[in-house]
């Protein structure tokens, strides 16, 4: 099969669907007229992903501790979807995994662009700039002004 689609593509709807609501993925599903059915390859399931850091961010790496991550693999016609999640969003895991396949299939990929990825993308975006303008309104400028008597 031929893919309609570049790695950094990918990477990017995974990491849509990953940060997005599931309510959100489930209202979209519910909306599409032709889904194929779907397989397991994996049932959902839970377990634990060891986090890695940087001392200063260029320091050498250590592991800084374990978070849960909620994993599954669909077969779709044809195609193979999965979905990682952190937390233990077992539904969110196959949501995600049903839209992975779905954007490989050129049936349903641009109408998921236009309808799914799209919006998400917009959200989040609304959220950083709310986010940023939250934590700008804190901000404190230090300076330090040169005494007279500190000659």
């Amino acid at each position: 099969m031929k893919t309609l689609y570049t790695t950094e593509e990918k990477q990017n709807w995974m990491r849509l669907l990953a940060l997005s609501p599931t309510g959100m993925l489930e209202r979209q599903l519910n909306m599409l007229e032709r889904v194929p059915g779907y397989k397991f390859l994996k049932q959902p399931e839970v377990g634990l992903a060891m986090i890695q850091a940087r001392a200063c961010g260029n320091g050498k790496p250590f592991n800084f501790g374990e978070i849960p991550l909620t994993r599954c693999v669909v077969s779709m016609g044809g195609y193979t979807g999965y979905g990682y999640v952190s937390g233990r969003k077992k539904r969110h895991a196959v949501m995600m995994a049903v839209f992975d396949a779905l954007l490989q299939d050129p049936e349903h990929h641009e109408d998921l662009q236009k309808s799914l990825l799209e919006p998400i993308a917009k959200k989040l975006e609304e959220k950083k700039q709310q986010k940023a303008q939250e934590t700008g309104s804190t901000k404190v400028d230090f300076f330090t002004m040169v005494r007279g008597e500190d000659n």
